[in-house]
């Protein structure tokens, strides 16, 4: 071969190629510092390449496989360069400045090489079909340029061996006849984007047309169909292509649809256990779920959505919500706390960093993807499914997969099939339910919600578990409270759950749907006057583990919001498990303050210690519980006058509880604490003057902080 001089060196890193979610580094590695290093990062690449030619796809194995049988051309050539040994004697001088340059530039196309080889190994197959004809080009680019490097390389001035040079021209040769053939790949990447179009012309993929086509992409199991779900929706979280974000996401939707269709929904875990004996009470909310995630702990879910909280957010009142939840529920029109009921006069959004930081150590910890890399991907993610409400396949898939669960679960149920066929069913029907609004509704519309009633009496545990946790999810949308309320037998089968549940999670759920339902205000009063439903809630808190019982206060509180319940709930015992709870959990001293505030303030101070409890609480509970525990003392000193107050005074340390709050407490902490400082005040003042006018020693009140005395 000729001697040619090289062209300019190219001194800026290559840019990735499109589409390529590998990190840069990938494409800007550190340049060899000698020659020696150069050879071996040479050789060593090479071999890289030459077994790197698998794809996850049955497609573009024809490129890749180009890329392997270049790269053992090379390797082979690369073997009778200058030895490590020789490198290591003369690093900086081993090879001709014009060899070096060519050799270095090689190393960048080669690296780049990898770059689409790790590419295509990591993206989902859909992605890798619908930018098929991208990936061919870059290895066609790529091609081109290893020839003309190849060509430029002074064979002669290295003192190659002549076989060596036969095949440095022979991988010339090779690259530039290279010429995919995606014939195949555009044929199937048209017949997929046509099942799109159908679909949004609302027609049902025929199901033999659909298992030759996901066969062909690779997908053929509910394994490989699961999989490939997930890695999609973390490409289209990452934004890695807008061009195809429509696709992929209608393309997410078929996937969900194929799951059910195709390969009977999901498998149900071994570890599920059909037994109906109870838990202890001392268990946790650890069952296995499904092969789910562990449930988030209950202060890191919104209290408006009860899904865990992407970007918690704090408000006036000091209740902690999700940024998108309490979002829309002020653009609704609304000003108050939706936990407290509170009015609030600002309604700015702090972050809550503390918290996010929290729950993004404990998704972690526990394999969640929502809050990993400090929530940018559950935000990214919610950015997705906010395009995707607008993706007109992707709804309508959405509603032909509620459509057909639907249908089979009440197959199933009218069949009375096995438990763990109508548990498959219903779990699928579950995970679709989390999806957002638009799939509770669809699910909602196909007839759901009287289905999953009739399974909350099943003696299955993953069934009913199932059951109820998505009725639960579907109970979050407007349209379907009514559904469930007036589903036959609907609110007694929560009530069977919460009392005769197979495990501790199951009852928590059925709590959790009762609060859900509770925000509807019709439906708070009619839940109040079911005494069933206010006995088992009672009796949750009370023998329930720390999560079920944070979802029963929960509900309490909600159906306290309204005071003809208050009675009731007095009858029920609720101000004695409140009091009982109150240093274990922050929602009791707000049921206690709910209570206090619509006609419940005698049952409170006619539990033993109830006043004492309270200013504990005040001291050295949560902020909103010092917050509410405040509160409580001023209702009850407000209702019932010197009953209460004479009870508050008679607390040792009161006083500097009241100052301490004054000083570290949030807004409506403080001013809750001034005016029960000034109640304490005029009590004080009150007795001193009654000592002196019965001529007796006066009164001496109890020494008071000088903040306290202020006006």
């Amino acid at each position: 071969m000729a001697n040619h001089h090289p062209r300019p060196v190219v001194t800026t890193a290559p840019s990735p190629p499109p589409g390529c979610s590998t990190s840069s580094e990938s494409f800007t590695p550190p340049s060899p510092r000698s020659d020696g290093d150069l050879l071996r990062s040479l050789r060593r690449l090479a071999r890289d390449l030459s077994a790197a030619a698998d794809t996850p796809a049955p497609f573009l194995r024809a490129a890749l496989a180009s890329i392997s049988r270049r790269a053992k051309l090379l390797a082979a050539a690369f073997d009778d360069l200058p030895a490590a040994g020789e490198a290591e004697a003369e690093p900086d001088g081993l090879l001709p400045r014009s060899a070096s340059l060519c050799l270095r530039e090689m190393l960048l196309v080669l690296q780049r090489f990898k770059a689409v080889a790790a590419g295509c190994a990591s993206r989902s197959r859909v992605r890798l079909l619908l930018q098929c004809d991208e990936v061919e080009e870059d290895v066609r680019e790529l091609h081109q340029e290893l020839a003309t490097l190849l060509d430029l390389l002074p064979v002669a001035e290295l003192g190659l061996a002549d076989d060596v040079a036969d095949l440095l021209a022979l991988a010339s040769r090779q690259c530039r006849r290279f010429a995919p053939e995606a014939e195949t790949e555009r044929a199937l990447k048209a017949r997929v984007l046509a099942l799109i179009q159908e679909i949004e012309r609302e027609i049902v993929p025929e199901r033999e047309r659909l298992a030759q086509i996901l066969l062909k992409v690779g997908v053929h199991d509910a394994a490989s169909c699961g999989d490939e779900i997930d890695r999609l929706e973390r490409e289209i979280g990452d934004r890695v292509s807008e061009k195809w974000t429509a696709a992929m996401i209608a393309l997410v939707g078929l996937l969900r649809y194929a799951k059910c269709v195709l390969f009977s929904a999901t498998p149900r875990p071994s570890s599920a256990s059909g037994s109906s004996t109870k838990p202890d009470n001392n268990e946790v909310n650890d069952e296995e779920d499904g092969g789910e995630p562990p449930a988030p702990p209950p202060d890191f879910r919104c209290p408006i959505s009860l899904d865990l909280m992407r970007d918690p957010v704090v408000v006036a009142s000091g209740q902690t919500y999700d940024r998108d939840s309490i979002s829309q529920w002020f653009d609704a029109g609304k000003s108050t706390c939706p936990k407290t009921g509170q009015v609030l006069l600002a309604l700015e959004l702090v972050p809550n960093k503390a918290l996010k930081n929290l729950i993004a150590k404990w998704c972690r910890e526990n394999g969640v993807a929502a809050m990993i890399d400090g929530g940018e991907t559950g935000k990214k993610i919610e950015a997705a499914q906010a395009v995707a409400a607008n993706n007109k396949a992707a709804q309508e898939v959405a509603r032909m997969t509620a459509s057909f669960l639907v249908r089979k679960l009440s197959s199933a149920v009218s069949f009375a099939s096995s438990p763990d066929a109508a548990s498959r069913v219903v779990h699928e029907i579950r995970l679709l339910s989390k999806l957002g609004s638009d799939s509770r509704a669809f699910v909602g519309e196909a007839g759901a919600v009287p289905l999953l009633v009739s399974l909350l009496h099943s003696n299955d545990a993953a069934l009913q578990l199932n059951a109820v946790t998505a009725l639960l999810n579907l109970s979050i949308l407007e349209a379907n409270k009514k559904r469930v309320m007036h589903a036959d037998g609907g609110v007694d089968a929560l009530c069977h759950v919460m009392s005769a549940g197979a495990t501790w999670r199951a009852k928590e759920n059925a709590a959790a749907t009762v609060l859900s339902l509770a925000a509807v205000h019709a439906y708070r009063r009619r839940l109040g006057r079911n005494n069933s439903i206010l006995e088992k809630l009672v009796h949750l808190v009370r023998a329930g583990p720390t999560t079920t019982k944070k979802d029963a206060l929960a509900a309490l509180l909600a159906l306290a919001g309204e005071r003809e319940n208050i009675g009731r709930l007095v009858d029920a015992g609720v101000a004695q498990v409140a009091l009982s709870a109150v240093s274990e959990e922050e929602t009791a001293a707000a049921v206690l303050a709910a209570l206090a505030k619509r006609g419940g303030a005698e049952a409170i101070v006619g539990v033993d210690g109830a006043v004492a409890r309270l200013v504990a609480e005040m001291r050295r509970g949560t902020e909103w519980a010092r917050e509410n525990a405040a509160a409580a003392l001023v209702l009850l000193c407000r209702r019932l006058g010197a009953q209460a107050v004479t009870r508050v005074m008679a607390v040792p340390g009161v006083e500097w509880a009241i100052w301490e709050l004054m000083g570290t407490g949030t807004d409506r902490a403080r001013r809750k604490a001034a005016s029960l400082g000034r109640i304490c005040r005029r009590w004080a003042a009150a007795s001193a003057a009654d000592g002196e006018r019965g001529n007796g020693c006066p009164v001496s009140p109890s020494v008071v902080p000088p903040a306290m005395m202020a006006s």
